[in-house]
């Protein structure tokens, strides 16, 4: 496999044949994100090889959230203020012809390294992301992602985290 890269999703991408198995995060690549990131509403990123940027191997889905910190697991519910901002990974998804062979981890180091450039620009506590299943759970829970405390499948990611991920 050739140099891959990261990059925003454009018109040169080929959505229309990317299939990852789960019907509904296919619709939302070929149909809904472009129109999300013309209304500013998030942006989504796309996993391609440098030689063939237009097949698209995966994407990741970022937007901006509010956290209510009386949600987040002990210690972080006490920590903050009531209403907190946080970066969200609204999608991820490998297309099935490439899974299982590291580029989920490859979008999820994207997503984090995009969180700390929000945050010293504008100051964030963390990321949620929404697990649509327990397997997607505990694949987030390897990164350091807690659950929330009334919504198992929302995970907080603290910033502290993925700064000292960065740091190592």
């Amino acid at each position: 496999m050739n140099k891959l890269k990261v990059e925003r999703l454009s018109n040169h991408h080929n959505k229309k044949n990317f299939d990852c198995g789960v019907i509904e995060l296919n619709h939302y690549l070929q149909t809904m994100a472009s129109q999300h990131a013309k209304k500013g509403v998030s942006r989504t990123f796309v996993l391609v090889e440098e030689s063939n940027s237009n097949c698209i191997l995966g994407f990741v889905t970022l937007t901006a959230c509010e956290i209510e910190s009386e949600m987040l697991p002990a210690p972080y519910s006490k920590k903050y203020p009531s209403k907190i901002p946080g970066a969200k990974i609204g999608r991820l998804a490998i297309s099935e012809k490439f899974q299982r062979q590291g580029f989920g981890e490859q979008l999820m180091v994207f997503a984090m390294h995009q969180a700390i450039i929000v945050h010293e620009t504008l100051g964030l506590a963390g990321m949620l992301v929404d697990a649509k299943d327990k397997h997607a759970l505990k694949y987030y829970e390897k990164y350091g992602f807690l659950s929330l405390l009334e919504l198992p499948l929302t995970l907080f990611l603290p910033i502290k985290s993925i700064l000292n991920a960065f740091d190592s």
